[in-house]
């Protein structure tokens, strides 16, 4: 597969969790994959726009796009082989010329709410401010809560969880993937049980980014992934590209596997839903099947799809995007 003495560059952001992340990457190729063969894995971090557009929403500065487009032009010009990337920061369009080349198993997607004191969101005092850069965990938490007050809140793990210790904001949310990937999960943190609040299409998910053209890296990325959660991903892409297109909706989707995720696979549980961003109009919708292949998982595309709508998804839509 590889030359000897073959260097592959593994492309990813500077953070914590980029590097993390990206580490793990290296080591499953490396043991699964380049262990008999003479080859360096070499990671490059980038700084995209993202990193360095940390004062406004993602809503005002571009999109999710803005934490990839470096990383993907780096991939074009052969200045990287492989990008890794947590799987929820993807556009609904890649680059051309770049596929999704593998998805390793899927960690918890669940997301986390990080409360001063402790406190859980029931328990915040009316008025309180949550910080969130998130248009989708604002919503859903305004409408369970629509007296509180939320702030713009970007920056690092580190930066988030330090702003809620201090007393800055009164909470917030991270991802319990990352916490768990960078041993960062503080103890009283709540996770927030899927049926109540629905994460990111990818979140939990790495994302394995190739040239079209580069089979050799395709096959890398390739013999790592994971059926099921490619599976879910692609499914979870669908869906958001269906009801949002490319803007910063709202929107939240996951496709969950039932059963052991790993070889004894019984069913699929979808959710999702489309929201307005103070979470006063919701259409939400939760299916299930159970035939547990990719086909069982499709079939429930047009039934989602079909619920949502009738639940008022495309009315939501409107008031988000007027013509």
């Amino acid at each position: 597969m590889a030359t000897r003495n073959q260097t592959i560059r593994i492309g990813t952001r500077s953070s914590l969790l980029a590097r993390t992340q990206a580490s793990m990457v290296k080591q499953m190729l490396a043991t699964r994959i380049f262990s008999r063969q003479a080859v360096e894995i070499e990671l490059v971090f980038i700084t995209t726009s993202g990193d360095k557009q940390q004062q406004r929403p993602l809503a005002e500065s571009g999109g999710k796009g803005l934490f990839i487009k470096e990383i993907e032009t780096a991939l074009l010009e052969n200045r990287i082989d492989l990008a890794v990337h947590s799987a929820k920061d993807l556009p609904t369009e890649l680059a051309t010329g770049t596929v999704i080349a593998g998805t390793p198993l899927r960690a918890d997607p669940r997301d986390v709410w990080i409360g001063f004191e402790n406190k859980s969101i029931s328990e915040l005092p009316n008025n309180a401010t949550v910080g969130t850069s998130s248009l989708r965990r604002q919503a859903q938490l305004l409408a369970a809560r629509p007296d509180l007050i939320v702030q713009p809140l970007r920056g690092n793990i580190d930066t988030r969880l330090r702003k809620v210790h201090e007393g800055t904001i009164a909470g917030t949310f991270l991802a319990k993937a990352g916490l768990d990937r960078t041993d960062l999960l503080p103890e009283h943190a709540i996770c927030l049980p899927l049926d109540e609040f629905i994460p990111a299409a990818g979140q939990g998910i790495l994302a394995l980014q190739a040239r079209s053209e580069d089979l050799t890296m395709r096959q890398a990325a390739g013999s790592i992934n994971h059926v099921a959660t490619a599976a879910a991903l692609a499914f979870e892409r669908r869906v958001v590209a269906a009801l949002a297109g490319s803007c910063l909706a709202p929107v939240g989707v996951c496709a969950m596997p039932r059963g052991n995720p790993v070889n004894s696979l019984t069913g699929w549980i979808v959710r999702a839903f489309v929201a307005t961003p103070d979470g006063k109009k919701m259409s939400r919708a939760t299916l299930l099947t159970e035939d547990p292949s990719d086909a069982g998982l499709n079939s429930l595309y047009d039934l989602l799809i079909d619920t949502l709508q009738r639940r008022g998804s495309a009315e939501i839509m409107s008031l988000l995007n007027p013509q």
